[in-house]
């Protein structure tokens, strides 16, 4: 019980006192946490590093001496502390690269630091939770009280379940370490897909078209942004930051609806949408992130005779949502990374 208490240890890194001033603030309202220092630059952090472990480094993306990307990839060089920048829309491109690069998450920067609204206060608070068990005395188990023989039993009980003959089109939903888990996927992709591929990360407006950019570098396949009433064809498509995405009469349809499970984009309304169109004949999977978005969609995929897959304890950045939809006996398979790459190549070429 003495461990589950302990304080989580965090490096703030911004090269404005300002910024530090904020955060570091921001991070002594929170229960069981410990700012152990803060750092200028990537240079001076990678040396405090190396005295001191920390739990968890937040950290600017654009900086004098060492920049965050550079920093970044030194610190997962050598240790597996997780990273969460600290990012402007003007830093996108870079913030992308992060993702790519190792980075768990990134907050974007409130806009007026003077008047910082509650709903970023709780987006901030939110990401550090997401994070603060990984490799920790408090175990994903242990934060979810789920026992580790719930996902083997349950892969058991559902592995007899069948992929139809003809899949028609493929979901994915993720959020936290999301990015870094679609660009495997995308990078296995086969040459053309016979199928569209339709992709909900949660993730802020103005990020997700460099982040449908990037995929797109990765894959032979085309892969876009969504807008509005676009119609479906063999792509990828990921959703736009700030909306909901459906499938409605055989195109892509965006609403601003108000946000599910704390997000918009939320999972749950893309495969909704998408067990009513496709039936038996769609795949879905649920990656890494924390909360229950998805399970609800899971549900519905499955009651209409699609097929389910979630992403394994061990590969997830955080076993969040695909832990609740395994719990609650929607997942018709429980796949590492790597496997359920080799699948959707399978089910798409």
């Amino acid at each position: 019980m003495k461990e589950l208490l302990e304080r989580m240890k965090i490096l703030v890194v911004d090269d404005s006192a300002f910024m530090r001033k904020i955060i570091t603030d921001l991070l002594k309202e929170m229960p069981d946490i410990e700012v152990a220092g803060t750092a200028r630059n990537g240079k001076v952090a990678l040396e405090m590093l190396n005295d001191q472990p920390v739990d968890l480094v937040l950290m600017d993306v654009e900086m004098p001496v060492m920049g965050g990307l550079e920093t970044l990839r030194k610190i997962k060089a050598t240790m597996d502390t997780p990273v969460i920048m600290l990012s402007s829309l003007t830093n996108k491109e870079v913030t992308i690269e992060a993702l790519a690069s190792g980075a768990a998450d990134f907050v974007e920067k409130p806009v007026n630091l003077m008047s910082i609204q509650d709903e970023w206060v709780l987006d901030f608070h939110m990401k550090i939770k997401s994070v603060r068990s990984r490799g920790k005395a408090v175990s994903n188990a242990a934060e979810y009280n789920v026992q580790p023989q719930t996902v083997t039993e349950t892969s058991k009980q559902v592995a007899s379940a069948r992929l139809a003959t003809h899949i028609r089109a493929l979901v994915i939903g993720a959020s936290t370490g999301g990015p870094r888990a679609l660009l495997t996927i995308i990078r296995s992709l086969p040459a053309a897909t016979k199928v569209p591929i339709f992709i909900v990360q949660h993730m802020p407006k103005g990020f997700t078209k460099s982040f449908a950019q990037r995929m797109d570098q990765e894959t032979n396949i085309p892969v876009c942004e969504v807008e509005d009433g676009m119609a479906i064809e063999r792509k990828v498509y990921l959703c736009p930051g700030d909306y909901h995405m459906i499938i409605k009469n055989g195109k892509l349809s965006l609403n601003q609806e108000p946000k599910l499970h704390g997000t918009r984009p939320a999972v749950d309304y893309l495969f909704n949408s998408a067990a009513e169109t496709y039936r038996r004949n769609l795949v879905a999977v649920l990656l890494t992130g924390m909360g229950k978005d998805g399970t609800k969609g899971m549900q519905q995929i499955q009651a209409n005779g699609g097929y389910t897959i979630a992403q394994d304890k061990e590969t997830c950045v955080v076993f969040g949502m695909p832990r609740n939809a395994i719990e609650k006996h929607v997942v018709n398979e429980v796949l590492d990374l790597d496997s359920i790459g080799r699948k959707i190549r399978q089910i798409v070429g």
